[in-house]
């Protein structure tokens, strides 16, 4: 009688243990890949992240409508920051609490930066598709650090080449919003300018978010230059050049990719004609670009916005490392990122040592015709 009855525990026992690895095995083989985004989706910058939300959804969606990734679906966690450093270090908290493996994003330089040794602390790739400051990459600090967009280093020098061998800038003043990104970019101009024999004639910092602009403006003229270099976003940007040509000034503008974006051309409306800027090269006659463009239209009924395709190619760099790599793991990952190219909407890419993606650049824009036209 007791050998049946401990024939019949062992029986229950058994089947117990058989269903419980077996939904174990099974909850493994369908443990998804985390995919974090974080950047603007809120706020007067939302139009820059937006874009690259938009990007990770189509990726995320090719890959799994083909069976993922070695047998992983991706699943995508999504944070806004509003470009707030403050709000990045919070998105970065809940998305490494949340178990993410790789992060795209952020969006702005400032934030990026914030965020990054939260990160770096838990192993965690990071890939930005905009954050363009160049110690970023430069200083060491970051080698969990990745971009699809070249540095700033590379902007302004292209700026300054421009200014003066095609326009003929000899006075010039830099002004710049006191953040990362925008002081960052306006110190570096300012030292090729003053490298090429420019004389910066005034170089200050305004306050983000201000209603007037007037007196800065007014010291623009004062000093009589030929060119304004902007370092920084487009709401301050488009006022401060819509009062320039309220007041009557002819004075040429330049920002970087910063202001490349419909929204500046909106918010300054008639006064962005003639502005300049320089951002990512025109890839628009890749296959990948075409295709990229074609399924945001399609998704979400409109052209993509600034920086969707710098998106999109984080996204699939990202997703093919790992695919390469055969897991999530840090070291695995970083290898497969420096040593395997991968088509993207940018271009064939890899990236160097310092995590800049290879064979990419920045391009001269002007604003005509209510549109940017790449010049250069």
């Amino acid at each position: 009688m007791m050998d049946r009855r401990w024939r019949q525990i062992v029986l229950v026992v058994t089947v117990v243990l058989f269903v419980f690895w077996g939904m174990m095995g099974c909850s493994k083989k369908e443990e998804t890949i985390k995919l974090g985004v974080a950047g603007a989706h809120s706020g007067d910058l939302a139009s820059y992240g937006i874009p690259t939300v938009h990007a990770a959804e189509l990726v995320v969606k090719a890959i799994n409508e083909k069976g993922g990734i070695n047998g992983r679906k991706v699943e995508l966690l999504v944070e806004d920051d509003a470009c707030k450093p403050e709000l990045a270090t919070n998105a970065a908290t809940k998305l490494v609490s949340e178990g993410v493996n790789v992060v795209l994003g952020h969006i702005c330089s400032g934030a990026t930066k914030a965020a990054l040794k939260i990160y770096l602390d838990s192993k965690i790739i990071v890939m930005s598709p905009s954050a363009t400051n160049t110690d970023l990459t430069l200083s060491g600090e970051y080698p969990n650090f990745y971009r699809t967009i070249a540095y700033d280093d590379a902007q302004a020098q292209l700026q300054v080449k421009y200014a003066t061998q095609t326009l003929g800038v000899k006075k010039a003043a830099v002004l710049h919003d006191k953040g990362d990104y925008g002081k960052g970019a306006a110190e570096l101009a300012k030292k090729y300018f003053e490298q090429a024999g420019v004389n910066v004639a005034l170089f200050e910092g305004v306050t983000p978010g201000a209603v007037d602009y007037s007196a800065i403006v007014q010291k623009v003229a004062r000093a009589g230059v030929d060119l304004v270099i902007w370092g920084g976003y487009h709401p301050e940007a488009s006022k401060i050049v819509t009062l320039m040509r309220k007041e009557g000034m002819a004075t040429l503008f330049m920002g970087a990719d910063g202001i490349k974006d419909e929204t500046f051309i909106q918010m300054a409306a008639e006064n962005s004609e003639g502005v300049y800027a320089t951002g990512p090269k025109d890839t628009s006659t890749n296959p990948m670009y075409i295709e990229a463009k074609k399924a945001h239209q399609e998704a979400y009924g409109s052209d993509p916005g600034p920086f969707f395709f710098e998106g999109y190619s984080a996204a699939a760099a990202l997703l093919n490392a790992i695919e390469k790599a055969g897991s999530t793991d840090y070291e695995a990952l970083a290898k497969a990122l420096h040593t395997e190219y991968v088509d993207t909407p940018v271009g064939k890419i890899s990236f160097d040592k310092n995590g800049d993606a290879t064979g990419i650049g920045f391009s001269v824009y002007k604003v005509e015709g209510g549109k940017y036209i790449q010049l250069q």
